[in-house]
C-alpha cells in the first residue's frame, strides 16, 4: 500500500469515527459534511474523494458504529460459556458505563427511534446491523436449551434496548441506575441465568 493510499484510508477513518460520535449523540440530522472536526480540514473536493455525499457518510457511519458493537458482541458472547456470556453481556450493556457513553455505546439504542427517518443505504445498514446484533444474541440463547429462542432473544433484545434508551432520557441518575439495575436482574431471571433467592419466614 502507498503512502498516499494509506494516509487516505487514515483520514477516511478518522471522518467515520467522528460521524458515527456525532450521530450516537445527535442522531443522524446531527451531521453535516461541515460539523465533524475531519472533515472542516477538508475541502469540498476532498471529501467527495471519501464519500458520494452526505447519505453515504451517514450509511458508512452506520456501518462503523456496528463494528464497535459487534466487537463488544462477540468478546462476551464466547463459545462453550453460554450462561456466563449472555450475564456478562447483560451487565455490560445494562450499566451506568454504558448509560453514560452514549457516543461509543450501542447504534441501536442511540438511533433506534429514528431509524425509519434514515436514508435508504443507511436504514439497510442500520437493519443489518440490528439483524446481527438479534442474531448473536438468539444463537447464545439457544445454547442455553431455553425454548423458543427465536422469540426469547427478541424479547430480550427489546428490553436491553428500551432500558438503556429510557435510562439515558432519565436527568435523576440515581433513578436511571435503578431502572437498569432492575432490568438487568429481572433479565437475567427470566432467562434462566441466575436463581431468584427464597425469601425466608
Amino acid at each position: 500500500m502507498s503512502r498516499k493510499s494509506a494516509h487516505k484510508q487514515r483520514t477516511r477513518r478518522r471522518i467515520l469515527d467522528e460521524a458515527a460520535k456525532a450521530m450516537r449523540e445527535h442522531g443522524h440530522e446531527g451531521i453535516s459534511v461541515a460539523k465533524p472536526d475531519e472533515t472542516r480540514r477538508l475541502t469540498h473536493g476532498g471529501f467527495y474523494a471519501h464519500f458520494k455525499d452526505r447519505d453515504d457518510l451517514v450509511a458508512e457511519a452506520i456501518s462503523r458504529m456496528f463494528e464497535d458493537s459487534n466487537a463488544m458482541v462477540a468478546r462476551h458472547l464466547r463459545p462453550n460459556q453460554p450462561r456466563e456470556a449472555l450475564v456478562a453481556l447483560i451487565d455490560d450493556y445494562l450499566s451506568d458505563d454504558h448509560r453514560r457513553r452514549a457516543a461509543t455505546g450501542c447504534p441501536i439504542a442511540a438511533l433506534g427511534s429514528e431509524a425509519a427517518r434514515l436514508p435508504t443505504a443507511a436504514r439497510r445498514r442500520f437493519e443489518e446491523g440490528l439483524g446481527t446484533f438479534r442474531k448473536s444474541l438468539r444463537n447464545a440463547i439457544a445454547e442455553t436449551g431455553v425454548e423458543n429462542p427465536d422469540s426469547v432473544a427478541s424479547f430480550a433484545l427489546s428490553e436491553m434496548v428500551g432500558a438503556l434508551a429510557l435510562a439515558r432520557a432519565m436527568s435523576n441518575e440515581t433513578e436511571a441506575n435503578e431502572l437498569l439495575n432492575h432490568v438487568r436482574e429481572q433479565l437475567k431471571c427470566r432467562l434462566g441465568l441466575v436463581r431468584k433467592e427464597l425469601k425466608s419466614g
